[in-house]
């Protein structure tokens, strides 16, 4: 359980990061690529997309916890695996980024979403 709390409250301020995006917020070199400081409005769109994705996730593993009952166990169960395969392939698509400030900050923390998606995964 308090790994997948862990986890949405991780996805949570990753929520609230591209949801500043979406708006405007000077901070486009920490994502996409880093080649915009401010995002252009295809981008801002996956921001958007991006924190939908975020809240199944965050949903999908309170579920796994027990904390939530709303989907299928086996949907919860294959959905965390699914999520932490998305969180390894983002760690070194991250890692190779050719903005620095994405490299250093966005790896680490795709990195730690990697171990807590594993960890609510087994558990």
């Amino acid at each position: 359980m308090p790994a997948a709390i862990a986890l949405v409250v991780i996805l949570s301020l990753l929520a609230v990061f591209q949801l500043a995006l979406a708006l405007g917020a000077p901070l486009g070199r920490f994502a996409w690529g880093g080649q915009h400081r401010v995002l252009p409005g295809r981008l801002r769109i996956g921001s958007l997309v991006s924190i939908v994705i975020y809240a199944i996730i965050a949903v999908l593993a309170l579920d796994r916890a027990g904390l939530i009952d709303v989907v299928p166990d086996v949907v919860s169960t294959v959905g965390m695996w699914v999520v932490f395969a998305y969180f390894v392939i983002g760690i070194p698509l991250n890692a190779i980024s050719r903005s620095k400030p994405e490299r250093y900050v966005m790896t680490p923390v795709v990195t730690i979403l990697a171990v807590l998606s594993l960890l609510v995964a087994l558990s």
